[in-house]
């Protein structure tokens, strides 16, 4: 049913709970797992002159740890694992790279934000990706 399984991924804790469940859907199915970090463009280009080159790299630093996560997860469970890191809006790079690789099932967590904190925060990513997704998303809620 599922060759392709995309796990977004913040390296946030609630990551964690996601890849238990996603992580059991593609071994299930015998399907890839695809791990995408997105650089916000928007935090980037709000940041000073003087300190967007550090920001970005440390931020280039944080996605490559939080790939990295997924796919020692995805090999130790036998799966084979694909890691990107893109920059952009997140929403939109996730949905972009679903369509691009023929992605069949997006597994992605959600903080449980309250409507003031969408508000302050520009919004819900997995929210967004729920509402636009071409294919089946499955929402798995952090613990608190």
């Amino acid at each position: 049913m599922y060759d392709r399984v995309l796990i977004p991924t913040d390296g946030s804790e609630t990551v964690e709970t996601t890849l238990e469940h996603a992580i059991r859907i593609a071994r299930d199915n015998g399907a890839a797992v695809h791990a995408l970090y997105v650089i916000d463009g928007r935090v980037v280009r709000s940041a000073d002159d003087d300190a967007r080159e550090d920001l970005e790299r440390t931020l280039e630093s944080e996605g490559r740890e939080a790939v990295d996560a997924v796919e020692s997860r995805a090999l130790e469970a036998d799966l084979e694992v694909v890691s990107e890191i893109r920059y952009g809006t997140p929403h939109k790079e996730i949905l972009d790279y679903a369509d691009e690789t023929g992605i069949d099932l997006i597994a992605i967590g959600t903080h449980g934000k309250s409507p003031r904190e969408k508000l302050l925060t520009m919004g819900s990513v997995s929210e967004r990706v729920v509402d636009n997704a071409a294919v089946p998303v499955l929402v798995v809620r952090g613990d608190e």
